[in-house]
């Protein structure tokens, strides 16, 4: 994020000097069926929460699939453990036929018309490429998500705000759509803009429609496509928002940096070569922007408070704390590949994606209860692990 992005201004940075407590915010990555790491952190937190408590993030930021789980969690804000419960409920019995068509006929169409359009641009004009069809991940939204509870949530103060991130693409911005308090003013920067608006589920498949695989979703005038391209500051709109520390899950494991490079023999497959893309999409830009901001705490450090307050210098220090796999989430999904259905298997395996080397793009679209409730137990062990730093960060 910028220095501009935590201007006291815009984002209530004197909140965390006065009495009142400061807001904690929750932001959540994407990668598909990745998210489901994400439900193993919210339950882990919600043993650590008395029942029938409210959410103990005031501020929930989602981009791609994580704008799923913040929007369900903030729609429930309320009650902690009951959205929790509702979240595990439905991803620990997932099916691939939930998300998208997986009839081979089906994919055979989208597929044709995909190669089709990539050789023949002028026979599918004004027709998006995408592999699968997410119709029925639309239905189930609809069906089971219920955004009207987000405003009621707002004016019983159980929530300040919630915030979901899209990719436009005749813009080329990334906008985050919010639902909050009406103190919260909309932002503009470098290809990036806050706009408000009440969160439906057009926003939702909107902000997790990885590209190519996914149909963009239109919402106002324009198309858009998954929440994590082109975004270079993924923690800015919780602190617009009016954040004062953050919890962040990440969606790569802690100590992925120790990866040695090899000498490879073959040539990269589609499926890898689709993997690097889609790894550099979702995982990358959140490591980055966590280092600008330590630079930024590192700074405000080194000024005293009172010379911060006199001359109005638009800095403050935001306390974060990471949840991360301990694991790679990749790599645990090649035993599941069996668990999907033969049309989508034949699929992958036409790319190289079956392969242990392409198990990283397969586990974007592993929709699958036994892959997700694995990565669910993972998120909660990881999260359990830290559960005396959780409680004094979230102050419970």
């Amino acid at each position: 994020m910028n220095i501009e992005n935590i201007s006291s201004k815009n984002n209530q940075s004197k909140a965390n000097t006065s009495n009142t407590p400061p807001k904690v915010g929750l932001v959540m990555m994407g990668g598909g069926a990745r998210a489901a790491y994400q439900v193993g952190v919210l339950k882990g937190v919600a043993q650590l929460v008395k029942k029938g408590e409210p959410s103990p993030f005031k501020i929930i930021s989602g981009i791609s699939a994580g704008a799923i789980n913040a929007t369900a969690l903030a729609s429930a804000a309320h009650n902690y453990q009951k959205a929790v419960f509702r979240l595990l409920t439905i991803w620990g019995n997932f099916h691939c036929d939930q998300i998208f068509y997986t009839s081979a006929g089906g994919i055979l169409k989208t597929s044709l018309h995909w190669l089709i359009g990539m050789m023949l641009t002028s026979l599918t004009k004004n027709k998006p490429l995408y592999l699968l069809d997410r119709a029925p991940l639309k239905e189930l939204l609809s069906n089971y998500l219920h955004t009207r509870g987000i405003q009621r949530n707002i004016d019983n103060g159980h929530l300040h705000a919630v915030s979901v991130t899209a990719s436009g693409y005749s813009s080329g911005h990334n906008v985050t759509f919010y639902q909050g308090d009406p103190a919260i003013k909309s932002w503009k920067r470098a290809r990036r803009i806050g706009c408000r608006e009440k969160i439906n589920v057009s926003h939702l498949m909107a902000s997790s429609a990885i590209p190519f695989i996914f149909k963009p979703e239109k919402v106002n005038r324009e198309f858009f496509g998954d929440g994590s391209i082109r975004l270079v500051a993924p923690l800015s709109a919780a602190l617009h928002l009016g954040a004062d520390r953050l919890m962040i899950i990440g969606n790569r494991k802690e100590d992925d940096d120790a990866t040695q490079r090899v000498n490879q023999k073959n040539t990269p497959s589609f499926a890898e070569i689709a993997s690097h893309v889609l790894n550099s999409i979702f995982l990358d830009s959140l490591e980055g922007d966590l280092e600008r901001l330590t630079r930024i705490n590192n700074t405000v450090s080194k000024i005293p408070d009172q010379t911060i307050i006199e001359h109005e210098i638009p800095l403050r220090k935001i306390d974060t704390l990471m949840i991360s796999p301990s694991e790679d989430i990749g790599r645990l999904a090649a035993p599941y590949a069996k668990d999907m259905p033969a049309p989508i298997r034949m699929l992958l395996r036409s790319i190289g994606a079956m392969r242990t080397e392409g198990s990283s793009l397969m586990s974007y679209l592993l929709f699958e209860k036994g892959y997700c409730r694995d990565l669910i137990e993972l998120g909660y062990e990881d999260t359990i692990a830290k559960k005396d730093a959780i409680k004094d960060f979230l102050m419970l």
